[in-house]
């Protein structure tokens, strides 16, 4: 892979657009991009929700006790 590419910087209305070469795709379908000096650095946005946490835990082996053996019947007509 290269480190480096030239590219062509192009204009649709009033934004400029580049087109990331295939090697320097991002894993990301969103990107933050920020500007330092005369440089553009554009960093995947890692996926931060709830359910991707939970994807990378490893399952649960304990079993756990049955804390509702005192409650009432959700089906109980009691009040």
């Amino acid at each position: 892979m290269h480190s480096e590419q030239v590219i062509q910087v192009e204009w649709s209305g009033s934004q400029q657009m580049i087109r990331v070469p295939q090697e320097f795709e991002l894993e990301s379908r969103e990107a933050v991009i920020r500007k330092e000096g005369n440089r553009l650095i554009i960093e995947p946005v890692n996926d931060s929700s709830l359910l991707a946490l939970l994807m990378t835990l490893s399952p649960i082996e304990d079993e756990f006790p049955d804390v509702d053996t005192d409650l009432l019947s959700l089906d109980s007509d009691v009040l």
